[in-house]
């Protein structure tokens, strides 16, 4: 029997403290540890692209990189954080979701799995509830609740990886694909460099350039938040460009001063967090692709009505 991604938890930690920071040569070592035959090695997942060790082993590492135990160091690869340490010299017998449960990050990153329904109220499937008390759909939703959250993360940490250049050129694309300036890449600018002026693009609404909105780009670590200084420093810009318009981005958050201060000032800017930044990257299709579609269908009672 292949082992669930919990079982994985544990091995996957002590393999990762012995060095092996990719997933590629863990699998045979995990494999030996479960005594997997050749066919459990091989069993692909529904959709034919990846085998279901190799899935619930990259679930393993996901959640005990968002509980800190391990954490990335490039794209695809990670170390042990001496939270793993601490954990691993404990001697756990095997470490699981309610082992986890036990550090803020991890509460954070199930949070953000919380789904929102028509009403905007939020709603998340109980940690206690089995798949058994909720219907098929319940299952699904909260299992693409969990993927988002992931796919978040994943994003922010491979923004981390790109030069400073080529990330104020996602911020223009992202805008672009948003539909500002038309849509027309023509439109829009990375123009980011020394003396910049605090200005790192632009996207012109019209063909004239008439009406701009004009960007910031700031990639700050998750723990450093953009205060008001900076967003007074971008709105002396915007003003010295004559600007009303203006979008400032960080990889981190914003502080409640500077939240505060954009209220009050005359241009109309529009702060992006690394969260929402993550998001509308899913939502516009920038930076990330389609794995595969699942399509919900329900009977046609308008089709088999005999009026």
């Amino acid at each position: 029997m292949i082992p669930t991604y919990e079982m994985l938890m544990l091995p996957m930690l002590r393999l990762i403290a012995a060095g092996h920071t990719e997933m590629a040569p863990c699998l045979p070592k995990i494999a030996a540890e479960f005594s997997l035959s050749k066919e459990d090695q091989e069993q692909l997942l529904p959709s034919g692209k990846q085998t279901t060790l190799a899935n619930r082993a990259h679930w393993a590492r996901q959640y005990l990189s968002q509980a800190g135990l391990i954490e990335p160091i490039k794209r695809g690869h990670y170390k042990i954080t001496q939270r793993g340490r601490d954990v691993l010299a404990a001697g756990p017998a095997e470490i699981n979701n309610t082992t986890l449960s036990a550090y803020p990050e991890f509460l954070a990153f199930k949070k953000r799995t919380t789904k929102t329904d028509s009403d905007g109220a939020s709603s998340s499937a109980p940690t206690n509830v089995t798949f058994a008390s909720q219907t098929p759909e319940d299952v699904i939703g909260q299992a693409f609740s969990e993927i988002d959250a992931a796919l978040i993360s994943e994003l922010l940490n491979a923004i981390s990886g790109v030069s400073p250049t080529r990330f104020e050129q996602l911020i223009v694309d992202l805008l672009l694909a948003m539909g500002y300036g038309g849509g027309d890449r023509e439109m829009g600018q990375r123009i980011g460099k020394s003396g910049d002026g605090g200005i790192d693009g632009i996207i012109n609404e019209d063909a004239l350039g008439l009406d701009a909105v004009y960007i910031q780009a700031k990639r700050y670590a998750p723990d450093n938040k953009v205060g008001r200084p900076a967003l007074q420093a971008f709105v002396g810009s915007l003003t010295g460009e004559g600007a009303t318009k203006g979008v400032f981005v960080t990889t981190s958050d914003f502080s409640k001063e500077a939240r505060d201060y954009v209220e009050k000032v005359q241009q109309r800017i529009v702060l992006i967090n690394g969260d929402r930044l993550a998001r509308l990257m899913i939502q516009h299709d920038v930076g990330v692709r389609s794995r595969k579609t699942y399509v919900l269908r329900s009977v046609d009672e308008d089709y088999f009505s005999e009026g």
